[in-house]
């Protein structure tokens, strides 16, 4: 099953790639470079799960090891979640966190530079089921946030996720 991402769309008061429009004004402006993406499959577990929200930053210069949203290559209307691993000759190797899904670059190849719009920068956990208690609601409250952390890639690691 292809990952999939979903960016609020216009109906929602958002442009297209997903930054907030500014009432009154034309696009632009800070709130353009940010946006907001929902991860809806398994392919970044255990970094991301399924109902994880992303605050996406366009534009952004993106490094190994960084969590990017880009374009499904092959279905360019598909926007997907993934870890950039290494640089390569046309753009970006890419690969899920979950060693179970092969929906990356093991199936589609490099990415082009201009397939890979945004670089995640938080996490936003909604909650998981009824928060009865306090202790649970302050439980979720304090891991509902978080950054995304790029990895660090050592060369080993990238020679061994290039040989599969």
């Amino acid at each position: 099953m292809p990952e999939r991402v979903h960016e609020r769309g216009p109906e929602d008061g958002r442009d297209p790639l997903g930054g907030a429009r500014e009432p009154g004004r034309g696009s632009g402006g800070l709130l353009r470079a940010f946006g907001l993406a929902e991860v809806y499959n398994p392919s970044m577990v255990p970094t991301l799960q399924p109902g994880d929200q992303l605050v996406v930053r366009y534009g952004a210069v993106v490094r190994p090891g960084d969590v990017v949203v880009l374009r499904h290559p092959f279905r360019q209307d598909l926007l997907i979640v993934k870890r950039a691993v290494e640089r390569r000759d046309g753009g970006w190797w890419v690969r899920g966190d979950n060693p179970y899904v092969e929906n990356d670059s093991r199936e589609f190849g490099t990415v082009p530079d201009e397939l890979v719009i945004a670089r995640a920068w938080l996490r936003l956990r909604p909650p998981r089921g009824l928060q009865r208690s306090p202790r649970a609601l302050l439980s979720w409250a304090v891991s509902a946030v978080s950054a995304v952390r790029s990895v660090r890639l050592d060369r080993s690691l990238s020679r061994r996720l290039r040989a599969r």
